[in-house]
């Protein structure tokens, strides 16, 4: 038998297309990709349950697309791709808004420790629109250069670019006041 854990995921792609190897080579790829994919739909939706239905949706697509015949050239981009396209349909059929109690929660200082820093930078992720957002996440959790970004979210370089920025620029609004807060308790 084939020691999966050492062939590229091209070939390993190559087997899912109705071969005996199939099923090993699909928990091969899982195993390699599922870390990446989670954390993707984890930090887009925000939300743990409905990010787990959109990662297992994300493969079980992935197995059925790789039922057709096609060249695979970057597997991590295609899975993402499908990732993308599932959150972008769950935040289209899900629109949630903040409620101003929530919202008016930033603008109060309070001190914080670590843990409720992570907690705050969460939420001002959240604060942000879904392209801010994903530029966000895609630049500074998975390391996509704004070419990648911007072919991923189909965008120019120079928008993919500006995303990312505002983002940032729009958690350090949202924060100040806690890192403010906290400073003056060091």
């Amino acid at each position: 038998m084939t020691e999966f854990s050492r062939l590229s995921d091209d070939v390993l792609y190559s087997f899912l297309q109705n071969t005996p190897q199939r099923e090993a080579a699909f928990r091969e790829l899982y195993g390699r990709h599922k870390q990446r994919i989670y954390a993707y739909c984890l930090r887009v939706i925000g939300d743990a349950a409905a990010a787990d239905d959109i990662f297992q949706e994300t493969f079980v697509r992935f197995y059925h697309a790789a039922q057709q015949e096609r060249a695979m050239t970057n597997l991590p981009a295609f899975l993402l791709r499908i990732a993308r396209n599932l959150c972008l349909n769950y935040k289209r059929d899900n629109k949630s808004t903040l409620p101003l109690q929530e919202y008016d929660l930033f603008q109060t200082p309070h001190e914080y420790g670590s843990s409720e820093l992570l907690t705050l930078i969460t939420t001002a992720l959240e604060l942000l629109d879904h392209d801010h957002r994903e530029a966000f996440v895609l630049r500074k959790y998975d390391g996509l250069s704004f070419q990648e970004i911007a072919e991923l979210t189909n965008t120019s370089e120079t928008n993919a670019r500006s995303r990312v920025h505002r983002a940032q620029a729009k958690i350090r609004s949202v924060l100040a006041p806690y890192l403010a807060d906290i400073d003056q308790h060091l």
